[in-house]
C-alpha cells in the first residue's frame, strides 16, 4: 500500500460533504476504523438552506446531534403552498402535527451548519479527516478496494464508500451515462432577517409560491436570524442549447407578472452565482465487488421533494444498520463484517426507495410549474386536500426500510396520478 498512513482503515470514505460524513460516522458508530478524503483543502459546503425532514431528523437524533442541529436551525410551524401569481393560498402543512405523526421535527437549517454538526459528530467518534486529497480511481484488489489520488498515492480498506457527488468517479465503474439537464436554474441567498421584515414575510413558516415554468421559496434560518430565499424557474437560453445560461436577466424575466411578496423578494437574490440544476436516471446496481456509491453519486434527485440529503444521510445510516445485523448473526462465528453480505443488504433496499424520489422529484417539478389550465386546475387539486392528510408524505417520512421484505408496506405506492392534471 502506497501510503503515509500506518493503520489500514476499515471503511475508506471518499467525499467529505453531508453524505460521506454521514457514512463516516454511521460506520464509526459500529466500532470500525473510518477513513474519509476530501479533496477541498478545508471541509466545508456551499449553499444555504436546507429542509430536513422527519426520516432525517430521526437518523440525527440516533446520533446523538439533533439537538446541536435544533439549536442552530429553526423548527417551522407550517409549510404553505400558495400560487406565486396571486399569492392565494393552496394547502398547507401543520408541521407540529406532523411531528406527532413521524415522532421527531421537520428541521431547516443552513447547509454549512448541518455539515459542521456531522464534522464535530465524526471528530468526536473518531474518523480520521484527511483533506486536499483528490481521487481518480478506484479499483477492487484481494480482500477489498483500492483508491488512487491525483499525486499517484494510493490507499486500500475492506470497502471503499464512493461519495463523490454528482459527477462521480466511481459511477463509471457501474454505469456509462451522463448528467440529465432538467434547463432549471436556481438562486439563492440567505440574509440577516431584519432586511426582509418590511416584506411582510413569514417568519415561522417555510412557504412555497407556485408559479409558471417557475417557484419562490422562502423560510426563517439560524433560529430565526437569518431568512432563506430560493428562486427557481425554466431557462429559455437551456432550452435553446445556449451555453450561458440561467443568467440573471433570465431570473428577472422568469418572474415578471408574480405576485407582490415573491416581487419584494427578487432584488434580495445573489446574483453573482446560480446553480444549474441537474439530475440523472435512477440507478439500481450501486455496488461493484467491494466498491459502493453513497449519496449523489447514486442518485443525485432534483430538489423538489427536499430529499437530496436526507438520502444521502439516510443510505450510511441503512449500511451501518445492516452491518450491525450482520455482525450480530455472525457474533458466535467471529466479530469481523461479512461485507459482502452487508453491501448486498444495502443494494436490496435503498436502489429502489432512491429511484422513487427521484422520479417523484420530476413530477412533482411538473406540477409546481404548470401554467394556463392546467395551473387552475392544480389550485383546485390543492385546495381539496385536508390540512393533515399524509397519503403522500408517508411513504418518505415514515421509518426507513431495513430489509426488502418491508418495502411494500412502508413504502406503498404514491398516488400521483391523483394530482397529475
Amino acid at each position: 500500500m502506497n501510503s503515509t498512513h500506518t493503520q489500514r482503515a476499515d471503511v475508506l470514505v471518499i467525499g467529505g460533504g453531508i453524505g460521506g460524513l454521514g457514512a463516516a460516522l454511521a460506520l464509526t458508530r459500529q466500532g470500525l476504523r473510518v477513513r474519509l478524503y476530501e479533496q477541498a483543502p478545508a471541509f466545508g459546503e456551499v449553499g444555504a438552506g436546507l429542509q430536513l425532514a422527519p426520516n432525517c431528523t430521526r437518523i440525527l437524533h440516533e446520533y446523538g446531534v439533533l439537538d446541536e442541529a435544533v439549536e442552530l436551525g429553526v423548527l417551522p410551524e407550517h409549510m404553505i403552498m400558495k400560487d406565486a401569481l396571486d399569492a392565494s393560498e393552496l394547502t398547507r402543512v401543520d408541521l407540529k402535527d406532523m411531528e406527532r405523526r413521524y415522532g421527531f421535527p421537520y428541521l431547516v437549517i443552513h447547509r454549512s451548519d448541518l455539515h459542521g454538526v456531522l464534522l464535530r459528530g465524526c471528530e468526536r467518534a473518531g474518523v480520521e479527516l484527511v483533506t486536499g486529497t483528490r481521487c481518480t480511481a478506484y479499483e477492487n484488489i484481494a480482500g477489498g478496494a483500492r483508491v488512487t489520488f491525483e499525486d499517484d498515492r494510493t490507499d486500500e480498506a475492506e470497502i471503499v464508500l464512493a461519495a463523490d457527488g454528482l459527477h462521480s468517479v466511481a459511477r463509471t465503474l457501474l454505469v456509462d451515462d451522463e448528467p440529465v439537464n432538467s434547463a432549471y436554474v436556481a438562486y439563492r441567498g440567505a440574509l440577516p432577517i431584519e432586511q426582509v421584515r418590511t416584506n411582510d414575510v413569514h417568519e415561522k413558516d417555510v412557504v412555497l409560491y407556485v408559479g409558471p415554468r417557475c417557484h419562490f421559496v422562502q423560510y426563517p434560518l439560524r433560529g430565526g436570524r437569518m431568512f432563506n430565499q430560493v428562486a427557481v424557474f425554466r431557462s429559455p437560453k437551456a432550452l435553446a442549447g445556449e451555453e450561458d445560461w440561467g443568467t440573471p436577466d433570465e431570473l428577472d424575466h422568469a418572474f415578471e407578472g408574480t405576485c407582490e411578496p415573491v416581487q419584494k423578494g427578487l432584488p434580495l437574490m445573489w446574483r453573482d452565482r446560480w446553480w444549474r440544476m441537474f439530475d440523472r436516471e435512477p440507478l439500481m446496481k450501486w455496488v461493484t465487488g467491494r466498491i459502493a456509491l453513497l449519496g449523489d453519486s447514486a442518485h443525485p434527485p432534483l430538489q423538489y421533494m427536499a430529499q437530496g440529503a436526507v438520502m444521502a444521510v439516510e443510505d450510511g445510516w441503512v449500511l451501518a444498520q445492516h452491518v450491525a445485523a450482520q455482525r450480530a448473526e455472525r457474533s458466535a462465528g467471529g466479530s469481523g463484517v461479512d461485507w459482502g453480505k452487508a453491501l448486498a443488504a444495502y443494494e436490496a433496499v435503498r436502489p429502489e426507495h432512491c429511484r422513487r424520489v427521484v422520479l417523484t422529484a420530476r413530477s412533482w417539478g411538473d406540477l409546481w410549474h404548470h401554467v394556463g389550465v392546467q395551473r387552475e386546475q392544480r389550485n383546485a387539486v390543492m385546495r381539496s386536500r385536508d390540512t393533515y392528510d399524509y397519503s403522500f408524505m408517508d411513504w418518505v417520512y415514515g421509518p426507513t426500510a431495513l430489509t426488502p421484505d418491508q418495502e411494500p408496506e412502508m413504502y406503498p405506492s404514491i398516488p400521483l396520478d391523483s394530482v397529475r392534471i
